[in-house]
Formats: structure tokens, C-alpha cells, sequence
């Protein structure tokens, strides 16, 4: 298990893949076993801790693209999670770093765009269901929860660690979280930072379900999603549409001000000293300007 400072630090750090073959997706996509009408998405960067960047993000939009061109005989459920030990720690290090040397003005439509790759998930017109099977940290969380229903371990840790960066946080988190789980909830993670165990992030609607540990969590997962795929597909699209439809009200003006705010943030010496300190490996003392 990582401890809590490399877990804050997995969220902006990315380390340069071991496998750099022109072949290597960074988004795994292939059909469940047990029912051929269930997708399951993995991200594919697993000597990375799975990092979010545009090109990544850019497959995503490419699997959405061909996953809403089935028909429902063919494609019924998703299931989202990442390759080893890890769903997602967040951002790289070399993306948020060229943030500093951009304006505030580039750098909010620079967010905008980041956002909608993975928030495209939300196109796709059957039920996606996350299994977070490992620490799932800044983004990397706001991704888990653009899904629709969400599934974790108990040893798995979840945190959106954006403001220990000096900060605004990003990809939906203000609105999401507050919907998931309630304002006070969203206040409390996303004012502190905290990261908390799969127990925790249940008990506070952050997941649906906390399982002994990874394998058991996947099991579950898949077993969400085939008991999905086992409904009237023409009434399980119907009805997610309507959930959607609820869930993302406000959400794009939700995004915009995630990404204005950013835009500012990356301006500050606030961003520049929580940027030093994970570099350094040490806490930041920051200047508040």
C-alpha cells in the first residue's frame, strides 16, 4: 500500500512507460467472458499508475466513438477500470508543469478539451460501471466518477488531492461528488485533500459497494454489469438517458468555472510552490498569492 505523501504525489507524477512500442494502447477494450455484451474499457498504463493524459484521453474518445456505434445486441454494459495496481493516480507531471509557461486564457481552453476526453464516457448510451480497483487520485477519481455506478476495495485509496497543489479542482468534482454524496461531503474531500479507504468512500456514497479486495471487486463489478445486460435494453437506455439527463444538469457550467478557476490557479505561487514540493518530495509551506 502507498503511503498517504506518494499517493498525493502519484497524482501529478508520471514516470516515462517501460514499454514504448508503437503498438502499446494506453485504452485496453475487450468483451467479458461471460456475456459478449459487456464491454470492459481498461486503462493501459500500468507502470504509470495509469496517468491521464490528452493522448490517452484521445483513445478514450475513440473507444466511445466506435462502443455507441453497436447496436444493443451487441453492447449492453461497460465496465471502466485499469491495468495493475492502480485505476487512475491522476495527472503527469510534464502536462501540468507546461501549464505554468501558458496564459490563464489558452490554459482554460487547454482544460475544457482535457475534460471532454474522458468525460466523454458520458456519451455512451448504456451504463458504465467503474471498478476502482486500486488508488483512483485527482482526475483520476473525477474519472471513476463519471460513471454511473461505482465500485471499490477496502484497501483501495481515493482522494481528490487537487487543492494540496495549490490547485482548483477539476473534471466535474464539484459537481459530481456533491451529487453522489451530498455538499458536505464534497466540501470535506475537496476543501482537505483527504484520501480515504474503501470503507470510508463507501459510507459516504462516493461507491456503491467496498469489497474485500481487487479481484473480489472486479467480480462484483462484472456481476453490476451483466445483471444490466440481462435487462431490456431498449428500457435500460431509456432510463439511464433520464438519469443523465438529472445528473448533468449544471454540469457544464460547472466545467467551465472548474476550468476558469484552474486557468487561474496555474498562475499562482500558490500552484508553483505545491508544483517544487512534489518534485522535492517534501510538504509545501504555501505563500497564499
Amino acid at each position: 500500500m502507498l503511503p498517504r505523501r506518494s499517493l498525493v504525489a502519484a497524482h501529478f507524477l508520471s514516470r516515462r512507460l517501460l514499454c514504448t512500442a508503437s503498438n502499446q494502447r494506453l485504452v485496453r477494450v475487450a468483451r467479458d467472458d461471460a456475456d459478449a455484451t459487456v464491454t470492459i474499457v481498461t486503462l493501459n498504463q500500468p507502470d504509470n499508475l495509469n496517468a491521464m493524459t490528452a493522448t490517452m484521453g484521445d483513445e478514450i474518445e475513440a473507444v466511445v466513438a466506435d462502443l455507441r456505434s453497436r447496436p444493443p445486441s451487441e453492447l449492453r454494459a461497460v465496465v471502466l477500470t485499469g491495468a495493475g495496481r492502480a485505476f487512475s493516480a491522476g495527472g503527469d507531471l510534464a502536462f501540468l508543469d507546461a501549464r505554468r509557461d501558458d496564459s490563464p486564457t489558452s490554459n482554460a481552453e487547454i482544460m475544457r478539451r482535457f475534460y471532454a476526453r474522458f468525460l466523454s464516457i458520458r456519451k455512451l448510451p448504456v451504463p458504465v460501471v467503474a471498478c476502482i480497483n486500486g488508488p483512483a487520485i485527482g482526475a483520476g477519481l473525477c474519472f471513476a466518477m463519471a460513471a454511473d455506478v461505482r465500485v471499490t476495495h477496502d484497501k483501495a485509496k481515493l482522494g481528490f488531492t487537487f487543492v494540496g497543489l495549490g490547485l482548483h479542482p477539476g473534471m466535474g468534482a464539484t459537481h459530481t461528488i456533491a451529487l453522489a454524496a451530498g455538499a458536505q461531503t464534497a466540501s470535506r474531500m475537496l476543501l482537505t485533500g483527504d484520501i480515504v479507504g474503501g470503507q470510508e468512500a463507501l459510507a459516504l456514497g462516493l461507491v456503491t459497494a467496498s469489497c474485500a479486495d481487487a479481484p473480489a471487486a472486479l467480480a462484483e463489478t462484472l456481476g453490476i454489469a451483466r445483471r444490466i445486460a440481462a435487462q431490456s435494453p431498449l428500457a435500460v437506455r431509456a432510463t439511464l438517458l433520464t438519469l443523465r439527463q438529472t445528473a448533468d444538469f449544471g454540469l457544464d457550467a460547472a466545467l467551465q468555472r472548474e476550468a476558469d478557476a484552474q486557468a487561474q490557479s496555474y498562475a499562482s505561487a500558490d500552484y508553483a510552490e505545491g508544483l517544487a514540493a512534489i518534485k522535492a518530495k517534501v510538504t509545501p509551506s504555501f505563500p497564499g498569492r
